[in-house]
């Protein structure tokens, strides 16, 4: 990476911290783009080399979020000698519940913002490479356990969608109850999704 290069990756995550800073103390409709600029120490018309207004940033932000966090489940899942498909996921699911319960904040962003355009982005687009390494260990993790699965996208929305859904209840709210006591059915949850989308080789 040239200096230049590496220049506007520092203004552009100077960016992003400053707005999730304020994104989560402030909210996102009392949040101004001068008030990001401030926060980050960058003037406002840098801000508008980045981004076209504060939703795109938003947008942007999450899908970088949601990119770190696939990051460091990626390199959990690569670290671990799993014996199928079923436990990787169930490994995965307890890694996103461990940071999720360790940063709320960090859940409450996400889960009030992710929309599943979003996640995809964060997949397909080149500037989140780290997303596109957990798509691939997703998708070869099926190969090397001998697993048929005509329709993995629409099986991942689903994992994400439930996991999600239920870290934002049962982590932040402790609703119907807390999490530590709704994992054992959510794994259950989560297994029969599996079994539902896929078949042995």
């Amino acid at each position: 990476m040239s200096k230049v290069d590496d220049n506007k990756k520092q203004k552009k995550q100077a960016l992003y911290r400053a707005a999730f800073e304020l994104f989560t103390e402030k909210g996102f409709s009392k949040t101004a783009i001068s008030d990001i600029t401030e926060r980050s120490g960058l003037a406002k018309g840098t801000f508008y080399l980045y981004f076209k207004d504060k939703y795109e940033l938003r947008d942007d932000l999450v899908a970088y979020k949601a990119s770190q966090l696939l990051d460091n489940a990626y390199e959990t899942l690569e670290k671990a000698q799993s014996d199928s498909f079923e436990q990787e996921m169930l490994l995965l699911t307890d890694y996103i519940i461990a940071r999720f319960k360790d940063e709320p904040t960090l859940l409450r962003f996400i889960s009030k913002n992710l929309s599943w355009g979003i996640f995809k982005n964060a997949f397909t687009t080149a500037e989140y490479p780290s997303s596109r390494q957990f798509s691939g260990h997703y998708l070869q993790a099926l190969d090397r356990h001998g697993i048929n699965c005509p329709s993995p996208e629409l099986m991942l929305f689903t994992l994400v969608e439930l996991i999600g859904a239920t870290c934002h209840s049962c982590i932040l709210y402790k609703q119907p109850v807390d999490m530590d006591t709704y994992l054992p059915y959510l794994h259950q949850a989560l297994k029969g999704i599996l079994h539902a989308f896929t078949t042995p080789n």
